[in-house]
């Protein structure tokens, strides 16, 4: 089969959130590094790309940008990786559907915030600072661009720009989940990853490198920094868990499928004829 219907990608997801709330504390920070470190790798070639790109190219820049980007994601849910925003879909799925405690799904988002903030910053520390792929010419104007236009956003601005990231995020991790094949898979990843990418929407795991990969070069503040996480850490949960979780949770969950009977036919005996009768 190459794809599962909706109903089955719902069933698909709740069984994945329960084995993400059950892996030991050691799986989760190594998957949730990886997932951190990928994501940053991802945006660091959209940097890398796009920084020296002419100014009369427009919005087309950020199209070519966001096109890139998507690598991180694909890495995370084909090579293996704990990921904050899927998580906020898939494990607040699982709670919903009463197959996980409420407390093991903190305990997770919990522990994977902090391996993926740790990535993040392993990747905007060694390849960005040290090895000064973010901190040098026009990829240092960039990054520092790019991190000044999401700390800029005032709180409200951050958690809505939160929501609409995570709600295209955790559908392009649905879209995954539905495709049997790998072709199904990288597609399914990229469109939904380069739509919120494009719009500009704010990732709290992307963000996670951008902004300290800016720090490290000497501007902003890591109390900017805090107050920009903690709304699109909101915003993008918001996305995840309620938009999409929650959304099809009430669709194809709430209620069980209704048991369906078979139909049993009465046969009506054949008519015999009277003098076939015993007397």
């Amino acid at each position: 089969m190459a794809a599962k219907t909706p109903l089955e990608v719902a069933q698909y997801t709740v069984n994945t959130g329960i084995r993400k709330g059950q892996n030991p504390v050691s799986s989760v920070l190594v998957l949730s590094f990886l997932a951190g470190a990928f994501i940053a790798l991802g945006f660091l070639l959209d940097i890398r790309v796009i920084a020296s790109a002419p100014a009369e190219w427009g919005s087309l820049v950020n199209l070519i940008g966001a096109a890139v980007f998507p690598v991180g994601l694909i890495l995370v849910l084909i090579g293996g990786g704990e990921l904050l925003t899927g998580n906020m879909m898939a494990v607040p799925l699982a709670t919903l559907a009463r197959k996980l405690s409420v407390a093991r799904m903190l305990k997770n988002l919990t522990l994977v915030t902090i391996g993926n903030f740790f990535g993040a910053l392993f990747v905007a520390y060694a390849f960005g600072h040290v090895l000064g792929l973010t901190g040098e010419g026009v990829y240092l104007t960039k990054v520092v661009d790019m991190a000044g236009h999401k700390l800029h956003d005032g709180f409200l601005q951050a958690f809505i720009s939160g929501i609409g990231c995570n709600w295209l995020v955790a559908l392009a991790v649905w879209l995954s989940y539905a495709s049997d094949t790998m072709s199904g898979k990288v597609l399914g990843i990229w469109f939904p990853t380069m739509a919120f990418v494009a719009i500009g929407f704010q990732h709290v795991v992307a963000n996670m490198f951008l902004i300290p990969a800016a720090i490290f070069e000497g501007h902003y503040s890591w109390g900017q920094y805090i107050m920009n996480f903690i709304p699109v850490w909101l915003g993008n949960l918001t996305g995840g868990a309620l938009f999409v979780a929650a959304a099809y949770w009430m669709v194809y969950l709430r209620k069980a499928e209704p048991e369906v009977k078979p139909v049993v036919q009465t046969v009506e005996p054949e008519a015999r004829p009277m003098w076939s009768k015993q007397a």
